[in-house]
């Protein structure tokens, strides 16, 4: 067979897997369930067909770690080190709670069972752990990203996958013959070597190197960049013995306090939802058939009793916590699914032979389906909590307001005009960031103290990296007619309720934006951008009188300025020379 033949032979199962996952996908959204539901039965469907997937197995099993390695270098651009330190008490506290208490009821259900000590902890502490591809993917997909019960998912998430590392290294200890308390220690110190190498890499490295790439302009380039930072980052942690996805994380983190965070989202946006499509199909193929033929009863009641199980552990660590009964829920039945750390652990041979190999099987089947169950159960925990609360409010509950990171209104391009804007939203404690793609202009703004991120806005892409969906006002300062019409359906369908507002030079150019559904603002000569300010200040409802007295106090800054240079200049003219 020549190279062209082998190409194809080996280019065809991965085409019908490509169609196939479509299919499963687009089903999964038409029954109104989660399209992880219809990958995990693809890929159970294919191992009962006998689809021979020949060679390309092993490029699948591959492509889903990729997959699970970006949902982490994802989930680290989203967590950048100031923000660790603002929710460190969910990440150190609420986490290791949780894992604990579900650590320790999973194990006194295994012990009743029949399984020794050992592997009753084992299997306790492998199935605390849950599913980070599925719940993050719940949370984006609901838009829950900024309220609470997401935000502290996530982070109990960011705990488990480091203690799902530390598992993992444990029970390897075990296989090999060493103690778990050496084990630990040495993950613990390589652990905190990594976090702290990743901090001097990040402003070092990182940061200079994404700043020479924006100069040159080049999209292609920040793709291979963003994917080098990714897979270097894994393959560093890999190689001193820790997870991959630990280092996948962590390169996240190096770039979360970058103004590149946004647009290195949108870039690897499309291969982390591909290749989690294949992670996904590949957790039904690994499903033993035997196990689910003869012992489907015993999977099915084990898969309950862990949702139960779970559910009553995570509802506990909650009110430990103080949260609500109805969050307790909620948040409860969000992260009742086991865990992708799950099949590994339990697919090791120490462990299975602590566990036994009927049970291991019958476990990792359980955990699939509880994958498979999420969607339903998140749905169920959020009605339930909703049901709560509408029986028992009697004022706003703390829990369901936004405690969103970033604020209504986005500002593109930090000029004049941008400045103005952002300084009004500044005085009146608004929350804001801008975009900014001219290099200068972003240093400069950023060296200011202003929150600027890189990106062009103009790329629909970047509208789910820069939060476009919670927004309230769009600010275009140097916009384009052409493009402005060419997003206008796009956007209008996506973001029916968003302002934008267009500062232009003239009537004439007013006219056009307003032609196509934008909100024009002349900006005057002199002006300074302050009717652009007014005009956003009273889209957000500021009072009337509080915009009249921050232009006024402005204007007045803008005059004591102009005569300052007037009095400095007219100096110069007078002096000697």
């Amino acid at each position: 067979m020549n190279g062209s033949e082998h190409l194809l032979s080996a280019m065809l199962p991965i085409i019908l897997l490509l169609s196939f996952g479509v299919v499963a996908a687009v089903a999964s959204r038409s029954l109104h369930l989660s399209p992880i539901v219809g990958y995990i039965l693809l890929g159970l469907m294919l191992r009962l067909s006998g689809f021979d997937l020949g060679p390309s197995e092993q490029t699948v099993s591959l492509l889903a770690e990729l997959g699970v390695l970006f949902l982490l270098f994802d989930i680290g651009l989203h967590f950048s080190f100031k923000r660790l330190r603002a929710q460190a008490a969910d990440i150190f506290g609420f986490g290791p709670a949780q894992v604990l208490f579900s650590t320790l009821t999973i194990a006194v259900a295994a012990r009743l069972m029949g399984l020794p000590w050992s592997g009753a902890l084992l299997v306790g502490a492998a199935l605390s752990l849950s599913s980070t591809a599925v719940v993050v993917g719940l949370i984006a997909e609901r838009h829950q990203q900024d309220c609470p019960v997401g935000l502290t998912a996530t982070a109990i998430l960011v705990f488990q996958d480091v203690a799902g590392i530390f598992i993992l290294i444990v029970a390897m200890a075990l296989q090999n013959g060493g103690t778990p308390l050496e084990a630990s220690a040495s993950a613990l110190a390589k652990a905190a070597l990594s976090f702290g190498i990743s901090l001097v890499l990040s402003k070092y490295l990182v940061r200079p190197a994404f700043d020479f790439v924006a100069r040159s302009r080049n999209e292609e380039v920040f793709t291979a960049v963003a994917l080098l930072v990714a897979l270097a980052a894994g393959w560093a942690t890999g190689t001193i013995g820790l997870s991959v996805t630990l280092g996948a994380f962590l390169g996240g983190m190096m770039l979360a306090d970058t103004p590149y965070r946004s647009i290195v989202q949108s870039e690897i946006k499309p291969f982390r939802g591909l290749l989690l499509g294949f992670f996904f199909v590949s957790v039904g193929l690994a499903l033993d058939i035997a196990t689910l033929s003869h012992s489907w009863h015993l999977v099915a009641a084990v898969a309950l009793g862990l949702v139960a199980l779970k559910i009553v552990a995570n509802v506990l660590a909650s009110l430990l916590f103080r949260w609500s009964v109805p969050g307790s829920i909620q948040l409860g039945f969000l992260l009742a699914q086991g865990s992708e750390f799950g099949f590994v652990i339990l697919g090791l041979p120490a462990v299975r032979s602590a566990v036994g190999n009927e049970w291991s099987s019958i476990v990792i089947a359980a955990v699939a389906g509880t994958l498979a169950l999420t969607p339903n159960l998140a749905s169920a925990g959020r009605w339930i909590a909703g049901t709560l609360r509408a029986r028992r409010m009697t004022v706003l509950d703390p829990e369901l307001e936004p405690q969103a990171l970033v604020g209504p209104v986005m500002i593109l391009g930090m000029g004049e005009v941008g400045r103005a804007v952002a300084d009004a939203l500044i005085h009146f404690d608004i929350g804001f960031v801008a975009m900014e793609t001219d290099q200068r202009r972003l240093r400069d703004a950023l060296a200011d103290g202003y929150r600027v991120e890189f990106g062009d806005l103009s790329d629909p892409r970047i509208w789910e990296p820069a939060a476009l969906e919670g927004r309230r006002v769009s600010v275009l300062t140097e916009p384009s007619l052409e493009i402005s019409g060419r997003l206008t359906p796009l956007t209008r369908k996506f973001f029916p309720d968003l302002l934008r507002v267009a500062v232009v030079a003239d009537a004439a150019s007013a006219v056009g934006f307003a032609n196509i559904g934008l909100t024009p603002v002349i900006d005057a000569p002199g002006d300074g951008g302050l009717e652009t300010a007014a005009l956003v200040l009273e889209a957000l409802e500021v009072p009337s009188e509080a915009i009249s007295d921050w232009i006024s106090s402005r204007r007045g800054s803008f005059a004591d300025t102009r005569h300052s240079k007037a009095e400095a200049s007219s100096t110069l003219e007078v002096l000697p020379a």
